[in-house]
């Protein structure tokens, strides 16, 4: 643990990166970067990166490109708050958003691998109150197949949240959003992104653990790896140090500090907040399956494409993009990417302080696409297209 690092609640906290770690108008990196591939990759990835910034005005960013036999590449760039000018650094506390799928999903396939939970089961063994849950299973839940309505997508209730980011909510409520839409589809039929389906895992989890899936996380998860700066909090409170995160997430669509939304809207699909050293740790984790038994870890694996995103796959709580395995995520404030190509045993870690589409497109995509076009090409993180409006 890093012992300097205090937790305190009430502080405004979210990832926020402009420009240049030192000066906000610039594209330079933090004087603490490491960068120790071949000079020309250096400049090339340093240009790259800078020229998505200043195109779409991210306010910071933290990354981290691992590939043994090749070289390191660990640099911030921006500011972690903008009113103070505060350079972002790798020790910054940030949310990871979607990325928490695959520490809930691990956890889930942890009780799998026990035999206290069975893939195929019907959800409606662990959970009640799912409608058509003597249907849905398991797997399909967790590998984004069950048809429910994602209660992120209710927008009564996302009018609420725009209004007061600061109210909490229980996992039933969430749940209860979604089910109260009838299923897009019948289980099985497709695949649909649904955070509905991963805060009824956690719900698992809790049921069958007779733990919280905090305090689950905590013991099963993040201590046998070491991540002791990763976290499911239960509320809007970040440790320190942490970059503030900037979002338009409101009603008039104006800018904002989200440090401190309460995150408990996404609970098991979206509440986790870690760091760079710590999702460096877990990417690996994530894609080899040292938590897991190598049966339940190649259920895991069994990837099934989208049909959303070209080289895009989905398995048990895990992203293969072009062979990079592991999430993204996005939630008010900041985006993360946290992925691992087994092909070349590289890591790849990205955090934006900032959910800002730039043209309708995402912004850590955006420069996971600039920065494996330049060190993987023939694995490429899918450069992001044009969304609707948040």
């Amino acid at each position: 643990m890093r012992g300097r690092r205090v937790r305190r609640a009430g502080a405004p906290a979210a990832v926020a990166l402009l420009l240049a770690a030192l000066c906000a108008s610039t594209g330079s990196a933090s004087p603490s970067s490491r960068a120790d591939f071949d000079p020309a990759t250096v400049r090339r990835l340093d240009a790259a990166i800078t020229k998505v910034m200043e195109q779409t005005g991210m306010p910071g960013l933290d990354i981290g490109l691992w590939i043994p036999g090749r070289g390191v590449y660990e640099k911030s760039f921006g500011v972690a708050e903008r009113q103070t000018g505060t350079p972002m650094k790798s020790d910054h506390y940030t949310r990871v958003g979607s990325v928490t799928k695959t520490f809930t999903v691990t956890g889930v396939l942890q009780l799998v691998g026990q035999g206290k939970v069975g893939l195929d089961d019907p959800i409606s063994r662990y959970v009640p109150g799912v409608p058509g849950g003597d249907a849905i299973t398991v797997r399909q839940l967790a590998d984004m197949r069950s048809g429910l309505f994602d209660y992120t997508k209710d927008e009564k209730w996302l009018a609420g949240l725009r209004a007061d980011p600061h109210r909490a909510y229980t996992p039933r409520r969430l749940v209860d959003i979604g089910f109260g839409h009838p299923p897009n589809v019948e289980p099985g039929a497709k695949w649909e992104y649904s955070n509905t389906n991963t805060v009824l895992l956690g719900m698992l989890v809790e049921k069958v653990s007779g733990q919280g899936l905090s305090d689950y996380l905590r013991e099963h998860v993040f201590a046998p790896l070491k991540l002791t700066d990763t976290s499911l909090p239960g509320d809007g409170a970040m440790p320190d140090p942490h970059a503030h995160g900037y979002t338009d997430f409101t009603p008039k669509g104006t800018v904002a500090d989200a440090t401190n939304w309460n995150p408990s809207w996404a609970w098991a699909a979206g509440g986790v907040v870690s760091d760079l050293d710590d999702l460096h740790t877990w990417a690996p984790a994530l894609a080899d399956g040292r938590l897991l038994t190598p049966k339940t870890q190649a259920e895991r694996l069994r990837t099934l494409p989208v049909g959303v995103v070209p080289g895009a796959s989905y398995g048990l709580g895990i992203l293969d993009f072009n062979g990079w395995l592991g999430h993204n995520g996005e939630l008010p404030g900041y985006e993360t990417i946290a992925a691992q190509l087994p092909a070349e045993k590289a890591t790849l870690v990205v955090l934006v302080n900032s959910d800002i589409d730039h043209q309708g497109k995402n912004l850590s995509s955006l420069i996971g696409n600039a920065v494996t076009s330049i060190v993987t090409p023939d694995h490429l993180w899918p450069a992001p297209v044009a969304t609707e409006a948040k």
